[in-house]
Order: structure tokens, then C-alpha cells, then sequence
């Protein structure tokens, strides 16, 4: 109920206004983004790969209806490329086709991405597109093929709350797709979606190995105990090494977990997000897990 309920606020604009615009709202946030500036993403990037981290770092923003909007975020991330590279810095980035334009023109999407993407290749970085709520899925799954990057550059995320997603795996494992599995933060319908938590555990957890079993590297986003735990034992009993796979996590979130798993040797990859576009990504974390919301209101009453 409190789930559905945040994944309804993060909707409303008349909040997403009101939380934008006061200091409250950006001092809540900051539990979960870098900040909104560019300065601020480069500084928790540089101290994340110096604790032994991996990054990959997100300009937030999706749903834009301009194409000029499109371009700029475009920009934005070209901007970031060079900036890491100029600086020294290690990071992957992450990109949501919406901000990029898809909900104007796929063409246009595809454009954007890939003058993203030719750059990253330069750079000898890695793109990753981040997967949005099912109503984008088949036209994001259209994007990531006629963008023809190859894999080392090019990836993408499925969702493990999605029916569908097992077969979605099954066709990018075949044309070599280096996937991101998370259990997905929209609010999704019933006919699309596992609506219990069990049944996209348990899914997670097929989807998890048929990845690993696969040969190619993967990530594995998740901050459940329990699907890291799956995780460890299966690749235990593969006999995969912990340099053929990756785990992903929240910046701000499961911070001793975190570090735990770096301590055993495995690679921990923090998604960093920045920008002033940060209310849907906050209440997203929220809706995910209620504890987020309890260390939020204690804090906001000890300051």
C-alpha cells in the first residue's frame, strides 16, 4: 500500500513542484543524489573509485516533449564524457530514452544515442540505457538494436517484475547484450507485472542465472540480501569468478553491503545520479523500500 501510494506521488507535479523548489526538498534528496550540478557528480565519482568502486553516473531526466530538450541532454552527457576523461576519472554512464527524445521520435532517440555512444567509444567508456515503465519496453528494446553498438560499449537493463522479460533475455543473450537485471521500480499493472514480491524474487533469481550461465558479463542490481545471497551461491557452484560479473547499487543505499562485497573481492558498481531533475528518481527510492523513508524522517527530526 505505501508502495503504490509513493509510486502515485512521484507522478504528481503540484508535490514535485512544491519539494523542488524548497531547500527541505533537496536536503531529503541528498540522501540518494550526488547534488545537482555537475561539480558535485564529479566529486562523488572521484571519491567512489577512490574507495575501490566502480561508477556509472546518471543525468536525471526522463519524459522530455521538446526536441530541443532532447539535445540538451544529449549535450549534457558528451560534456560529461569528455569531462571524465579530461580529469582522469573512470565511469559509465547511464541514459533513459525519454530524456533523449523517445517519447517525441524513436528517430530522434536513436540519434541522440548514438552520438552518445561514438563518444563513449572514444572515450573508452560504456553507455548503459536504463529501462523505464513497461509502456517504453518494446520501443527501448527497438532503440538498443538500431543503435548498433557493439557490446562493449552498448548495454541495457531488463526488469525482473516483468512477464516478459525472461524471453527479452533469451533474444539480447543471443546477439551477445550485456544486461543489467534489476526487479524494477515502476508502478506496473497486473497483466504485465508480478504483483507479489515472491514471485519477482524468484524470477530475479532464474534470470539472475541464466545471466551468469550465459559466459557474458553481466550486472546484478539489487540491495536484497537475499538476491545477493542467490547470487553468490550460484556463481560459487559455477565455478564464475567474481571478475565475470558485477553487482550494482544505489548511491546512498546498503552502504555497509557495499563495502562488504568490495572486501571479498567482488566489483561494486554505484549508480550516481545528478541534476535538479531529481523527484521522480527520490520517490522511486523511496517506494522501494519503506526503511528509506524511516531513516529519512529521523534524520529530517535529529537536524
Amino acid at each position: 500500500m505505501l508502495r503504490s501510494f509513493l509510486l502515485y506521488l512521484s507522478e504528481r507535479q503540484a508535490l514535485k513542484n512544491l519539494l523542488s523548489r524548497y531547500a527541505l526538498g533537496r536536503r531529503l534528496a541528498g540522501r540518494f543524489i550526488a547534488g545537482e550540478e555537475p561539480e558535485d557528480a564529479v566529486r562523488a565519482v572521484r571519491r567512489l573509485t577512490g574507495e575501490g568502486f566502480a561508477v556509472t553516473l546518471d543525468y536525471l531526466g526522463e519524459s522530455v516533449h521538446e526536441t530541443r530538450h532532447a539535445e540538451q541532454a544529449r549535450d549534457v552527457y558528451l560534456g560529461i564524457l569528455d569531462r571524465l576523461e579530461a580529469e582522469g576519472i573512470q565511469s559509465h554512464i547511464s541514459v533513459k530514452l525519454t530524456q533523449l527524445g523517445l517519447e517525441i521520435d524513436e528517430a530522434l532517440a536513436c540519434r541522440n544515442l548514438r552520438a552518445i555512444c561514438e563518444r563513449a567509444a572514444r572515450r573508452r567508456s560504456f553507455v548503459r540505457i536504463d529501462m523505464e515503465s513497461s509502456a517504453h519496453t518494446d520501443a527501448t528494446l527497438r532503440v538498443f538494436r538500431a543503435a548498433q553498438a557493439p557490446p562493449e560499449v552498448l548495454g541495457i537493463v531488463i526488469q525482473a517484475y516483468l512477464y516478459r522479460s525472461e524471453t527479452d533475455i533469451s533474444e539480447l543473450l543471443g546477439c551477445g547484450a550485456r544486461i543489467r537485471l534489476c526487479k524494477g521500480a515502476y508502478k506496473e499493472p497486473p497483466e504485465v507485472a508480478f504483483p507479489r514480491k515472491a514471485d519477482v524474487d524468484a524470477n530475479f533469481v532464474m534470470l539472475m542465472e541464466k545471466l551468469l550461465a550465459s559466459g557474458h558479463y553481466h550486472a546484478i542490481a539489487t540491495h536484497d540480501s537475499k538476491m545477493v545471497a542467490a547470487t553468490l551461491e550460484f556463481a560459487r557452484a559455477r565455478g564464475i569468478g567474481a571478475d565475470r560479473f558485477e553487482f550494482q547499487m544505489l548511491f546512498g543505499i546498503g552502504r555497509r553491503m557495499q563495502r562488504d562485497l568490495l572486501r571479498k573481492g567482488y566489483r561494486v558498481r554505484i549508480y550516481v545520479p545528478y541534476g535538479k531533475q531529481w523527484y521522480s528518481y527520490f520517490m522511486r527510492r523511496l517506494a522501494e523500500r519503506p526503511a528509506n523513508l524511516l531513516f529519512l524522517l529521523k534524520n529530517l527530526v535529529r537536524g
